[in-house]
C-alpha cells in the first residue's frame, strides 16, 4: 500500500483485501445469473400486441475507464475493474496518487490467473492520463472528491461519454435520546481513526436529537482528546474552516498542530457553517442540535452533500429517521462497516454524485441494455392505414383494457369487436 496512507496493516487487509475477495466471490456467485439474458414471455404482454417474442440483454460497454482514489487504491478501484471484466469488457485502470504499485500487482495477479492480454491496462497517476483516456472510453466510474468530479464531469461532457460518480460525503451520524452511549462513542471513535479519517463516509457532523446528550458530548471530549495525533491532508484547509467557524460562534475543542491532529469536536456549530458543510479527510465532527426527529431531515438537506447517514437509538424509530434522508446509503446502529457488504449497492446523492458500483446494480452499470423483438406471427395487418373505422376500433381497445368497471369494459370489447367487423 502507499506509504502516505495512515494504517496499519492489519487495517489494509481488513479494508482493501477482505472486501476485495468478498466481491470475487459475491460475482463468482451471482455474476451469471445477474447477466443473463432475460425473456419477457407472454405475461404482462398487451394483447394488441400478440405474436411477439422479446428477449433483453445486457451487453458489454466496450471499454470501462476507471479513474481510482488514493484513500483506498486496492478495494474500491479493484472492485469496479472485476465487474468490469465480469461484464465483458476491456478495463483501463487510471489509480490515484500513490496507487500504480498496487494496480499493477492487481493486473498482474490477473493476468497469472488467466486473463487475456490487453483486457485491463494500467495508466500512469496523472490527470492528464485520465483525461486522455476518458475520449477513448465508453463508460467512466471516478470516485474522488466532488470538486474532481466536477472536472471530470466537465472533460466527459465533451465527448457524452456517461459517467457513474461516487464523489465527497459530509456524512452525518444522528443520534437519538434511545441510543447507546457507550456504541455512540466507539462507533465515533472508528470513524475518525479508521484510514487516517481519510475516509470518504467518515462521520463529519453529529446530530443530537432533543436533550439529554451531555454525557455523550463529555465523553467524547475525553476520549478524542487521548487518542493519538495523525498526518492530515490540506492542513491549511482546515485551519480556515476552524477559524471560520469560530468567528459564526462555534467553540472548537482542540487545534492543528503542524500537519497533524488529534480528532476535534466543534461545539454549539450550524448546518450553514462551511465546516458542516466540507468534504474534508481530516478528523472533524461538528455537533448541531434539533429539537425533534422532524427537524432531521430538514437540517441535513441544508448540506449539498449526500453520501451515507447512520442513525444511532431505537430501530424502529431510527429506520423511520433513516427513510428521510436523501442519502445513497443509510445504517441503523452502525458505521461504515456494513458497506463492505459485496452485495450492496454503494453510491451517493445530491452533491455526492449519482449511479452505483458494488452489488447486483454496480455489476449492472457495467453493460448496456439491448432488447431483441421478434415477430412470431405472419400478420402483417399492424401495417395498414388507418381510418375512422380503425379509431372506433382503438377506442374500444381503450375502454376494454383501461375502463373502470366491468360495464365499460364489456361496452369497450363490444365496439372493438363491431368495428373490427366492418375492417374485414
Amino acid at each position: 500500500m502507499p506509504a502516505e496512507l495512515v494504517r496499519a496493516r492489519a487495517d489494509s487487509y481488513v479494508a482493501e483485501v477482505l472486501p476485495l475477495l468478498a466481491a470475487c466471490e459475491f460475482l463468482e456467485r451471482e455474476a451469471e445469473d445477474i447477466l443473463a439474458p432475460r425473456r419477457l414471455g407472454r405475461e404482462g404482454l398487451p394483447f394488441w400486441l400478440g405474436g411477439l417474442d422479446t428477449l433483453v440483454e445486457r451487453v458489454p460497454l466496450g471499454t470501462v475507464l476507471v479513474i481510482g482514489p488514493a484513500n483506498y487504491p486496492l478495494f474500491l478501484a479493484g472492485v469496479q475493474a472485476l465487474q468490469a471484466l465480469a461484464a465483458g469488457n476491456a478495463v483501463v485502470w487510471k489509480p490515484g496518487r500513490g496507487g500504480r504499485a498496487v494496480a499493477e500487482e492487481f493486473a498482474a495477479a490477473m493476468a497469472s490467473a488467466g486473463l487475456p492480454q490487453g483486457l485491463l491496462r494500467v495508466t500512469d497517476e496523472s490527470v492528464e492520463d485520465g483525461v486522455r483516456e476518458m475520449a477513448r472510453a465508453d463508460k467512466v466510474f471516478f470516485t474522488g472528491s466532488a470538486r474532481a468530479g466536477r472536472e471530470v464531469l466537465r472533460a466527459a461532457a465533451e465527448t457524452a461519454t456517461p459517467v457513474v460518480a461516487e464523489l465527497s460525503g459530509c456524512d452525518a451520524v444522528v443520534v437519538l435520546r434511545s441510543a447507546d452511549v457507550e456504541r455512540v462513542v466507539q462507533a465515533l471513535k472508528f470513524g475518525m481513526r479508521l484510514n487516517g479519517s481519510a475516509t470518504c463516509m467518515a462521520p463529519r457532523r453529529l446530530v443530537l436529537v432533543g436533550s439529554g446528550h451531555e454525557v455523550l458530548l463529555e465523553r467524547l471530549r475525553v476520549e478524542f482528546a487521548a487518542m493519538p495525533a495523525i498526518a492530515i491532508a490540506g492542513p491549511e484547509r482546515v485551519r480556515q474552516l476552524l477559524e471560520d467557524a469560530r468567528r459564526d460562534g462555534a467553540t472548537v475543542c482542540g487545534d492543528v498542530d503542524g500537519e497533524r491532529m488529534k480528532p476535534l469536536l466543534v461545539l454549539d456549530g450550524n448546518p450553514g457553517m462551511a465546516i458542516a458543510q466540507a468534504d474534508v479527510f481530516a478528523p472533524l465532527l461538528t455537533v448541531l442540535r434539533v429539537s425533534n426527529v422532524d427537524a432531521v431531515a430538514v437540517l441535513d438537506e441544508v448540506c449539498p452533500l449526500g453520501l451515507t447517514a447512520a442513525v444511532f437509538g431505537d430501530e424502529a424509530e431510527a429506520r423511520r429517521v433513516g427513510s428521510t434522508l436523501r442519502v445513497g446509503t443509510v445504517m441503523v446502529n452502525d458505521l461504515i462497516v456494513p458497506t463492505a457488504d459485496p452485495r450492496v449497492p454503494f453510491g451517493g446523492r445530491r452533491g455526492s454524485g449519482f449511479g452505483v458500483t458494488r452489488g447486483r446494480e454496480g455489476l449492472l452499470e457495467m453493460t448496456v441494455v439491448r432488447t431483441i423483438a421478434v415477430r412470431t406471427s405472419k400478420s402483417i395487418r399492424h401495417y395498414q392505414e388507418t381510418g375512422e373505422a380503425h379509431e372506433a376500433m382503438f377506442r374500444g381497445v381503450v375502454a376494454m383494457s383501461h375502463g373502470a368497471g366491468l360495464p365499460e369494459r364489456w361496452k369497450g370489447l363490444r365496439q372493438m369487436v363491431s368495428a373490427a367487423l366492418r375492417l374485414r
